[in-house]
């Protein structure tokens, strides 16, 4: 009686319909005051896409051909929405809509989240898989982009139907092409996590993949026991850190901005106590930075002495709520205008506008969130001296430990199982052979000379971890890629528009793929 509805949009084929991220005189569900996001992200393309053509004005027939590929590289590839049937706990049925956004098979496989949420839409799926592609190739990480949404409000249904909901949208992505380790790979998102993100592994491993011995890469954000890897639950707070270090310890960028290079001391506002501002909250903690502020779509609180993470973690875990916390008083006005060093975004899109971008007290903004600022925003943040350290850069340490996760999955073994035994033994061995030269050298009059490794050296000595090895790969690609921004935002003289410059980079390495293996038809 029921059947699931699919319609697949992509750039050709028998019966697709074009499925091209919608532009030019349309924003694409918003007004010119108000974008949309899809409207948003072309905006800053659009940007970025005009200097790349400046550049390339002076190359013979060079212009024709660099349009062409900007236009590619800006248009979705492929949309798959469905429509399925739910019969809820209490018997009834309901129909549930879900996307999966395809932008760009320049790499494969594809790679994005899932997110579940009441107000997600077929534009702002293109929207964030644009954003994926992006942020990819910023981060070196050699995946195209995707993302899903499914219109449900997850708060509204038990875990039993949101299992039904989510095995369902797997078998239909399934069905279509849309998931697999080589071909689309899933992550968490917004209102998902390691529990739907194993539901999609098993539906995946035991359906269409039960051939496939590295089923379980279809998806990432997975927990330990079914092939997750040490470190993804914090990776996206832990590369927001790597991020604002790599800005606020560059003296160039603080001399422009007017302030001290350095973490310890600086106060920052956080916009959202969800995982990923957690753990930003508590890294930054670590680090010497003091947070102030943060607010929570039921409220916010205030103490500039300073909140501790793990108090307020423990307090909201208790309560449900970050209002009534102890240590803090309530705060009454908009958190994203409260005077501090650092502003974190870390909520949804679309908070920082044109309206209250001029009131903005902050030194430094740092998009821990997908799209959190306008481009009339990011615009009055140029002209008042403001650093926005950008979210296809700072907020990609998700999807560059996802990768390692892959991998792992791939390999199937985990990091350091080969290696840690060997490399205790061959420390060890080093400090006896200094131990053994100092006493040939000085002789053993007194006794032994005792070679005492530093704490540090200690737990280095004891073996890397598989979470000492993620994190190290992280903080080295936020580094890398950092500077590569900065070089960018030199060569083309654009100040703190480090958007424009991490666009900019984007586009470049998405480019070199396209002109150096081409097309294959």
């Amino acid at each position: 009686m029921w059947r699931a509805a699919g319609r697949l949009r992509g750039r050709g084929g028998a019966g697709a319909v074009p499925g091209q991220c919608r532009a030019g005189g349309s924003l694409a569900g918003g007004s010119p005051d108000a974008p949309g996001l899809l409207a948003m992200v072309e905006t800053f393309y659009r940007r970025a896409a005009s200097l790349a053509l400046q550049s390339a004005a002076g190359r013979p027939g060079g212009l024709p051909w660099l349009r062409g590929l900007l236009e590619t590289i800006r248009s979705c590839s492929y949309v798959l929405e469905v429509a399925f049937p739910l019969r809820r706990d209490g018997g009834t049925w309901e129909v549930v809509q879900g996307w999966r956004a395809q932008h760009s098979q320049h790499r494969l496989p594809c790679k994005g989240g899932v997110r579940f949420s009441s107000s997600i839409g077929v534009d702002e799926v293109k929207a964030l898989a644009a954003l994926m592609t992006y942020k990819c190739a910023v981060v070196d990480v050699p995946f195209g982009g995707a993302v899903a949404g499914v219109r449900i409000d997850p708060r509204k249904y038990s875990e039993h139907e949101l299992e039904k909901i989510t095995r369902h949208f797997t078998i239909e992505m399934a069905k279509k092409g849309f998931i697999g380790p080589g071909i689309d790979v899933l992550a968490p998102d917004v209102s998902t996590g390691e529990r739907e993100m194993c539901w999609i592994a098993d539906t995946y491993t035991y359906t269409l993949g039960y051939r496939d011995i590295n089923a379980l890469a279809c998806v990432t954000g997975k927990s330990i026991s079914q092939g997750g890897v040490q470190g993804r639950h914090s990776a996206t707070g832990r590369g927001v850190l790597h991020g604002i270090e790599n800005y606020i310890n560059n003296t160039h960028y603080m001399d422009c901005i007017g302030m001290s290079p350095g973490l310890p001391g600086k106060t920052f506002v956080l916009q959202g106590f969800g995982k990923v501002g957690l753990h930003t909250m508590k890294y930054l903690h670590q680090f010497g930075a003091r947070c102030i502020c943060v607010g929570e779509t039921d409220g916010a609180i205030y103490n500039p002495r300073g909140i501790n993470p793990k108090e307020l973690e423990d307090y909201e875990r208790g309560h449900g709520t970050i209002a009534g916390f102890p240590k803090a008083e309530p705060y009454e006005g908009s958190i994203l205008e409260v005077p501090c060093d650092i502003l974190i975004p870390a909520a949804i899109e679309k908070q920082l506008t044109r309206e209250n971008a001029p009131r903005v007290q902050a030194k430094i903004i740092v998009e821990a969130a997908n799209g959190p600022t306008t481009p009339a925003a990011h615009d009055i943040f140029l002209q008042r001296n403001i650093l926005v350290i950008p979210d296809v850069y700072v907020n990609a340490g998700g999807v560059t430990v996802s990768f390692f996760e892959w991998l792992k999955n791939l390999n199937h073994v985990s990091y350091g199982r080969l290696s840690f035994q060997y490399e205790w033994e061959s420390s060890h061995y080093l400090l006896q052979s200094v131990q053994h030269s100092l006493e040939r050298c000085f002789g053993k009059a007194r006794g032994e000379i005792p070679i005492l490794p530093s704490p540090e050296l200690q737990a280095r000595v004891s073996g890397a971890s598989e979470r000492d090895i993620v994190y190290a790969g992280l903080a080295y690609t936020m580094e890398q890629s950092a500077k590569q921004i900065m070089n960018v935002a030199a060569r083309y003289n654009l100040g703190l528009d480090q958007r424009t410059a991490a666009y900019l980079c984007a586009l470049e390495k998405v480019l070199t793929v396209y002109d150096e293996a081409g097309f294959t038809y």
